[in-house]
Formats: C-alpha cells, structure tokens, sequence
C-alpha cells in the first residue's frame, strides 16, 4: 500500500502552518540526509518582559487564525535530532476564504507542490508526473478542531519560558508539556505582532527537541500573485497526471471500530481513496487528532507479496507502525498507522482497532 504522500510523514502537526502538513510529508520522502552538526539548539530563556496573559486556547487559537489570514513568503527548514535536514521556499496567499501555496523543495529531488484548499498538486520533474488528490482534513497548526471544547487543555500543561528571535522577528515562546506518555510536548514561536508561528519544537518526555521546524527567513504580509500561482498549477501537456480518488465514508460503513478510544484522541475524518496503479486497491485511511498531534490509520486488503512482519519506523517525530491483521474466512488486512506521536500511542491504536463484521 502507498500510504498517499505518507511515511515517511506531521507532521503530522502533524503539519505547523497551512503547508506544514503537506511539505512535512512531501520532504521526508525526498529528503537528503545531511548531516546537521548537533541536535537542535535547547531553547534560550529570555529576560524580555512577560508574554501577555492568555489561556492554552487562546494561544492556539490566535496562532491558528494567523496561519489561515496572513500571506507571506519564505524559506522553511525541517530538522531531526539523527541528522536529517529537509528545506523548502514557501509563498502562502490568502484570498477571502481561498488559501493557495507554493512549496518548492530546496533539498533532496527536484518537487513543487501546489495547494488551493483541500486540493494538493505535487509536481515530479524528474519523471514528468503530477499527482493530484484532495484532503479533507488539511491541518493548520494548530490543528483544533474548531470546537470551543477541545480538550487540549486536558492532556497538556502550558509554560511561557519568554522570548526570542526568529528571522528576524519578536516571537512569544510557548511550551506545552504533555500530561501523558502518549503524545509529544512543543516549543512553539509566536510572532509578537501576529501570532504566526515562525519555528515549532517536537520533544520528547525528557524535553529534548527530537525534530524542529523553523523560518530562516520570512517575510509577512507581502502580496502574492494568486493568479500567478493558480496558473502554475496547471500541468504541462507532457506531463502525465496521477489522480487519487476520494471518496468520504465512515469507519462503521467500512466496518470498523476501537473498542476503546484512545484518550484525548478524537475521529476526524474517515475517507475510501485510492492512487495511480493502485486504483483497483481501495485504501481507507480513518483520521485522528487531539487537536495537536495527528495519527492516520491506513487499512487495506492483505497481499501476500508484501510479507506479513511486523515493522516500526521513525524519522524525526514521525513513527509509522504496519502490521498485519489476521481474519478467520480470509487472509486479512494490512493496517497501517502513521503519526507525529510516541510508538507506543500507535501500538494502542493497533490494539483497539476491531472488525465489526
């Protein structure tokens, strides 16, 4: 199965602004392993005057807000604590209720990806192809829900540690430290002005930074040409155009459940789709969020040629677990399980996953 421009994922966050979520995804397939001299730095406690006083929600919010209102332009690096270093050039445009970007990859091989909306168009000039697919559930950091009762406020704990410069601008530090083993905690830089964030922490429980997500150089509230950029989305004539089908559905339409929830972790979409030569496969991937961190299920039919082990894989704060799911009148299925969270919270999920019929 190809999970659709998945492992290695975002970020899950996840994703950290409207693009993060796609170019995460899109740059650790591509990603180059360049050596970074050490981990990323620890974060600097500024004895700047305090932030203003705001609770864990309107922290988020606001932050939120900033990622779907102000345009900008910039260059954007990945980083992981074993070394990976991932960068690309970004231009995000807002238009009324229209969100368009531009993600050039600036390591690893040659990718642009476009998005309006749901809508993703990333381009492989190597092989002349463009694969097309739409996502319902696109994530701007942070990733609420939109709900006035998410339950962020309930797994993490908020710290104001102070402030510090990002490319150039006046952000607010804010840490949010996990209340479980479950989930990873953020560092998070605000810019003072709007609240966009300019450079995101991924750590771990001891706090160590395990993969970073930072402007080196940003402008904010610049024009950008949105008809120029909805003009680059059209495929050249001798590109070939891979196109995934999507198709919304529910987990008990396709005949599954948890027999528990996992805590703090809510379903957010449940899709049928399928991709390229893959098209007679259908894959149903089934979406969870805590409103920060993300975890995708990804289910399909068992093929005997891909083997039945069972494998974790990391790359910086995203694990992906595969495992076999064994049926009595058949051979079963393949699941799947990505997101930017500990391995353990996926092997709960794999645990509680049941066919209900």
């Amino acid at each position: 199965m190809t999970v659709p421009m998945a492992f290695p994922l975002t970020r899950g966050l996840g994703a950290v602004l409207g693009f993060l979520f796609v170019f995460t995804l899109a740059a650790a397939q591509a990603r180059a392993a360049t050596p970074v001299a050490k981990p990323p730095a620890e974060v600097p406690l500024a004895a700047d005057p305090p932030a203003p006083a705001r609770g864990v929600m309107d922290w988020l919010q606001r932050m939120q807000a900033a990622s779907r209102e102000r345009s900008y332009t910039g260059t954007f690096v990945v980083s992981a604590a074993v070394g990976d270093l991932s960068s690309a050039r970004i231009w995000h445009a807002c238009e009324g209720s229209v969100q368009l970007e531009r993600i050039e990859a600036l390591s690893g091989p040659p990718r642009s990806t476009f998005r309006r909306n749901d809508e993703i168009l990333t381009f492989l000039p190597d092989v002349h192809v463009v694969r097309s697919e739409k996502r319902d559930n696109l994530a701007f950091f942070p990733g609420l829900t939109g709900a006035p009762d998410s339950q962020v406020g309930d797994f993490y704990d908020m710290r104001l540690p102070g402030r510090d410069r990002v490319a150039g601008f006046e952000a607010d530090i804010v840490q949010l430290v996990p209340r479980d083993g479950l989930r990873f905690g953020y560092r998070i830089w605000s810019e003072r002005r709007t609240g966009l964030v300019v450079k995101l922490q991924t750590t771990d429980a001891a706090g160590r930074a395990v993969e970073q997500s930072a402007f080196s150089e940003l402008q904010i509230d610049v024009p950008v040409n949105t008809a120029a950029l909805a003009q680059m989305m059209k495929p050249p004539p001798d590109y070939r155009v891979e196109y995934s089908e999507f198709e919304r559905t529910t987990a008990d339409a396709e005949g599954w459940a948890l027999k528990k929830p996992v805590p703090g972790f809510r379903p957010v979409s449940c899709s049928r789709r399928s991709m390229g030569a893959a098209a007679s496969r259908r894959t149903v991937q089934w979406t969870f969020s805590d409103g920060l961190a993300s975890v995708s299920l990804f289910i399909e039919p068992y093929d005997e040629q891909r083997g039945a082990a069972e494998r974790m894989q990391s790359l910086g704060a995203t694990h992906m677990l595969t495992r076999r799911l064994p049926e009595r009148t058949g051979p079963g299925w393949w699941l799947t399980v990505v997101g930017e969270v500990p391995p353990q919270t996926l092997d709960a999920f794999a645990q509680q996953l049941v066919r209900t019929r």
